[in-house]
C-alpha cells in the first residue's frame, strides 16, 4: 500500500495534506509513504523531518504518483495531475464538484476513486474527519483579524491621558464553526458581539460565548437539517430576515459574515441598499465569498469600498496560517486513511455511509451530480 503526498501548485496554496508525525503511523499500520519534494516546506515541515519520520521522497509529482495507491492532496489536482493518477488509484482532497465537471469526469475516465473531503458527512464518528469544521476555525479566526486591521478605529474600549474611547460594535452573521470563533476572537480583542443564525440551535452557543443572539423570534428548529446545517429559507422568512439584519447593520463597525448552506449558493443577508446604510467607516468580511458571498457587493479576492464601507472577499484564509491549518487538515486526512486501512490496504466499501458520501468517482464512473 503506497500512499503519496503530492506539494500544492495552486496559488497561494501553502498548506500540506499529511505531516511528518502521521507518517510513522501510517508505516505501523503498513503503508508506504512517497512525499514530494518541498511539500511541506511552507507549512514548516522539512524534506528531512518526512525522511526522518520513514518517508521516501520523490523529485517531482509524476514521481510520486507513480505506482501510487492513494495519493493525498489539499487542493484538487489539475489536469496534467489528474493524467498522472494511476488508473484504480484513489484520490483524497478537497473537490468541490460545482467548480470541477471536466476533473471529475476525467478522474472516472482513469478509474481513479475520487473521495472529496469537504464532503465528510456530519455525524459523530466521522467528525475527527471534517476538514471543513477544522477549517472554518481558522477562517473565523482570521476574517477578525483582517477586518480589525481595516477598521478606522480599534476594537477594544481604551481609557487614555488622551480621552476614553467606548468598544467598536462587531456582528456575526451565521454562527456555525467559522461563525463561532470569529465570535470568540472578536470578544477577546474587546468588541462588542452580537450575532444571527436562523437556526434556534445557534442561540445557546452565541450566548455561551458572550455574545447578544438578536433576531431570536426568527431562528426555529426548522431551519436546520439533520445534519445540523441550515436550511434555505422561504421568501417570506427571507424578508423579514433582511429587514431585521438592514436594523442590526447600521449600528455595526464590524460584521463578519459567515451564513452558508451545504451545496448551495450562500444566502444573500446584505443588500448594496443596507451597505449604503451602514456607518460611514464600517468593514465586512464576507467569508462566503467563494460560494457566492453574503453580500451584495462582494468580489472575490477584493477589496471593494462602498457609501464609506470597506467589503472585503479573502479568499482561502486557512492557508495564510499554514502551520496549524496543515496541522488540522493532517489530522483529518490521517483519521480518514487510518479508517479505510484493512491489513495494509485501502478498503473502499459503498455500502459504509462515509465512503459512500465521500465518493465522487469510482469504478469509472461520476458518482456526484456536475
Amino acid at each position: 500500500m503506497r500512499i503519496s503526498v503530492l506539494k500544492e501548485t495552486a496559488d497561494n496554496e501553502r498548506r500540506v495534506a499529511l505531516l511528518p508525525d502521521s507518517v510513522g503511523k501510517l508505516l505501523k499500520a503498513g503503508a508506504q509513504v512517497v512525499v514530494e519534494q518541498g511539500a511541506g516546506v511552507t507549512a514548516g515541515a522539512a524534506d528531512a523531518a518526512y525522511a526522518s519520520a520513514g518517508a521516501a521522497l520523490a523529485a517531482d509529482t509524476r514521481s510520486a504518483c507513480a505506482q501510487a495507491d492513494a495519493v493525498v492532496k489539499v487542493q484538487p489536482p489539475t489536469a496534467e495531475e489528474a493524467t498522472l493518477l494511476p488508473p484504480g488509484s484513489v484520490l483524497v482532497c478537497l473537490l468541490p464538484i460545482a467548480e470541477h465537471g471536466d476533473l471529475l469526469r476525467q478522474l472516472a475516465e482513469r478509474q481513479v476513486t475520487a473521495l472529496a473531503l469537504e464532503r465528510v458527512p456530519r455525524i459523530t464518528r466521522a467528525q475527527s474527519m471534517d476538514v471543513l469544521s477544522s477549517q472554518a476555525t481558522i477562517s473565523g479566526y482570521k476574517a477578525v483579524l483582517l477586518g480589525a486591521t481595516a477598521l478606522p478605529r480599534m476594537l477594544p474600549m481604551m481609557t487614555t491621558a488622551a480621552g476614553n474611547f467606548p468598544p467598536a460594535k462587531a456582528f456575526v452573521l451565521g454562527a456555525g464553526v467559522a461563525g463561532l470563533q470569529a465570535i470568540a476572537t472578536a470578544r477577546r480583542l474587546g468588541a462588542v458581539v452580537s450575532a444571527f443564525d436562523v437556526r434556534a440551535a445557534a442561540r445557546e452557543q452565541v450566548q455561551s460565548l458572550g455574545a447578544t443572539f438578536v433576531a431570536a423570534e426568527i431562528a426555529s428548529a426548522a431551519a436546520e437539517d439533520k445534519g445540523g446545517y441550515a436550511k434555505a429559507q422561504t421568501e417570506s422568512d427571507r424578508e423579514s430576515t433582511l429587514a431585521l439584519l438592514d436594523a442590526q447593520l447600521r449600528e455595526q463597525d464590524l460584521v463578519v459574515a459567515t451564513a452558508a448552506i451545504p451545496g448551495r449558493r450562500a444566502p444573500l443577508l446584505i443588500t448594496a441598499e443596507m451597505v449604503a446604510r451602514m456607518k460611514a467607516g464600517a468593514v465586512i468580511v464576507d467569508l462566503a465569498v467563494e460560494t457566492g458571498g453574503n453580500c451584495e457587493l462582494t468580489r472575490p479576492g477584493e477589496t471593494v469600498r462602498a457609501h464609506g464601507v470597506t467589503i472585503l472577499g479573502p479568499l482561502n484564509l486557512p492557508s495564510t496560517a499554514p502551520v496549524h491549518a496543515s496541522q488540522m487538515f493532517n489530522r483529518n486526512v490521517f483519521t480518514l486513511l487510518e479508517y479505510l486501512l484493512r491489513d495494509g490496504k485501502l478498503v473502499i466499501d459503498l455500502a459504509d455511509e462515509i465512503t459512500a458520501a465521500m465518493a465522487v468517482t469510482h469504478a469509472g464512473q461520476v458518482r456526484a451530480p456536475v
